[in-house]
Parts: C-alpha cells; structure tokens; sequence
C-alpha cells in the first residue's frame, strides 16, 4: 500500500481543529472523581511461570465503577527492595493481556511491568483476556469501537480510558515501585490510552506511543475503512442519520484533546503508510502536545516512510529503551534509571 495520508512536510505542520467539546474537562473530572473513590488494589497473587529470570503477579484493581480490571505485574528476579520505575503498558484493539510470559521486553529492560487487560475485549488475537465489561448494553455494534457509541457517557473507551488512569494508580501501589517514576507506553489502541493517560494523569514520568488510535478521528474516518475505523463506518453506514450523536461521542475520547493536555516527555512513532491509524493523527497529537500545559517536555517522533500500522517494529522499541533510560536518567534527584 502506498502512502495515502498527507506528506511528511505537511504531517510535520499539521494541527487540525479537532472540535472539542465545552464540558471536555468537566467530563473526565466527573469521570475519574467516582472511579478514584475506593483504593485502586483489590488483589495481588504470585504467579509461578517458569521463568527464573522475572517474577510475576496476577493483579486485579478497581477500574471504571469499582469494576475489578485484571492486569500482570512483573520484576526482574534479582531487585530485591530496590524501587524501580514502573512502566504501565496498553494492549491493542481486540488483544487482552493474554499468558505473563509474552511480554518482557520491559521487565527484562529493568524495570517493573505492569500489562492492562482490555475490558470487554481478548478475542480477536492473541491468547485471551480475562476482564468482562459489564456495562456493554448501550446501544452500539459488536465491536468495541461501536459499543455505546452514541452517548459519550455509555461508550466503551470511557471505561477503558478510565481503567487506564486507574492503572497507574494502581502500579503506584504496588511494591517495589517508585511512583514518581510511572511511564505509559502504548501500541495503535494501547497507544491511544496512553496518549489520554498522558493528559489525565499529570505527574507521568514519560510517554511512548507508536502508531495511536483514537487520534484525529473525523479525518481517520475519511481516510480509512481498515480497523477499528471501519467498524465505526459499517455502524454509521447502517444507521444513518446517527452521525451526529456517534461525533459528538467520540469527540470525548480525542487524542488530540487529551495531547494538548500532557507535559511528560515523549516519544511517538509512525508509519507513513499506515491505514489502520493514518499518520495524520499521530502528527496532529504530537504537534499539538502540552500546548495547554504550559510545559515544554522533551518530545520526538519517528516517521517509518516504507511501513504500514508495524511502524518502526523493533526498530522502534530499540529508540524507546534507549530514550526511556536517558529521560529518566536526567529526571530529578540522583536517581536512574536502568541502563
């Protein structure tokens, strides 16, 4: 597939209007205020996964509603008490958290891993998910992207959001963990969690995020029947007339949005011939990032010209471990992190 989106010297100038909605902020305050109600933890059991390199946790915490969100926490063997930073990752659109064991690149970096199921969703790939959503009745489409699409109040991503951000106070809690060191990282749907972590979480250590869902959504939707886009098109295609209410939705959940609201340094990945997420989106979150903070975070990206929605692949998370340890390196005190 060819590149389709804008070229690189207009993606690098790019900074769309995104339409946001008046009562954004009032929205996700409410949101989180009844979430943050209870502590975060409900559950911490040790794993036995026949690595012995890592130790692993099933952990369960308290997600939107109180409702019991599932996520694996791991560290290196050898920590002993040492507090280590803490790196939050996100799965992607239709993935769980799937076996402890599939995921190590971080913990084996260094640092402590903690891996968020996805609600309601662990049944397209991968090896499952173990995180029921049961608030999934809102009128909507089979797919996650559709459920409870024309009320911003009833869709799905304000629950996974809002498990998102309850992740971070939830590896805060855990030992071993220093808090003041807590990263979100994230790949296409985990990338757009990570991306409104950034912005509702405002003490975050840092933020990576390659090739993020859920930014610059109207022009996605133009561009893109590929995806989780295309899901939200097949849905308005059959209830036409509904486009109205499913914008306004979504206009809750805009990347973007949730960009202009950070301040962590960060690092973003795209692939320019990606037509999962369009580059565009990427682009418009990353030019567009702590303008409303006041901040000026160390922030780059990376443009992949020959690659689709794989970006730089493992390209990509060589840059990311290189970054992370030298951003957290020069961050406060005579601390470091891990080499």
């Amino acid at each position: 597939m060819p590149a389709f989106d804008l070229p690189l010297t207009e993606l690098e100038r790019h900074r769309p209007d995104v339409g946001e909605p008046a009562d954004f902020d009032a929205f996700w305050l409410s949101t989180l205020k009844e979430a943050r109600q209870a502590d975060p933890l409900v559950a911490v059991r040790p794993v036995e996964t026949g690595l012995r390199l890592t130790r692993t946790w099933d952990v369960t915490f308290r997600g939107f509603a109180g409702d019991p969100v599932r996520a694996w926490f791991s560290k290196p063997a050898g920590a002993g008490g040492e507090l280590l930073p803490a790196v939050v990752e996100f799965a992607g659109y239709g993935r769980g958290r799937g076996l402890p064991h599939e995921r190590l690149t971080w913990v084996n970096a260094g640092y402590a891993h903690l891996l968020m199921d996805n609600r309601g969703q662990g049944d397209q790939y991968g090896c499952g998910g173990d995180t029921p959503d049961p608030h999934g009745t809102a009128p909507g489409g089979p797919g996650p992207a559709v459920r409870g699409l024309l009320a911003p109040e009833d869709y799905h991503y304000r629950r996974l959001i809002t498990d998102a951000v309850r992740a971070i106070a939830a590896v805060r809690a855990l030992p071993g963990v220093d808090p003041a060191r807590t990263v979100a990282v994230g790949n296409s749907q985990g990338g757009g969690l990570a991306l409104a972590v950034a912005g509702l979480v405002p003490d975050l250590a840092a933020l990576l995020v390659t090739a993020p869902l859920l930014c610059g959504i109207r022009r996605a939707l133009d561009l893109t029947d590929a995806g989780p886009y295309g899901e939200i098109a097949a849905y308005l295609s059959v209830h036409r007339g509904a486009e109205h209410a499913a914008h306004r939705t979504l206009s809750y959940v805009e990347g973007v949005s949730f960009a202009r609201r950070a301040q962590a340094p960060a690092h973003f990945g795209v692939g320019l011939r990606d037509t999962v997420c369009p580059p565009s989106g990427a682009y418009a979150a990353f030019n567009r990032y702590a303008e409303l903070t006041g901040a000026d975070p160390e922030k780059e990206i990376h443009a992949y010209p020959f690659n689709g929605h794989e970006g730089g692949d493992a390209v990509q998370v060589r840059r990311q471990l290189r970054w992370l340890s030298a951003v957290l390196a020069a961050g406060g005190d005579d601390r470091r992190g891990p080499s």
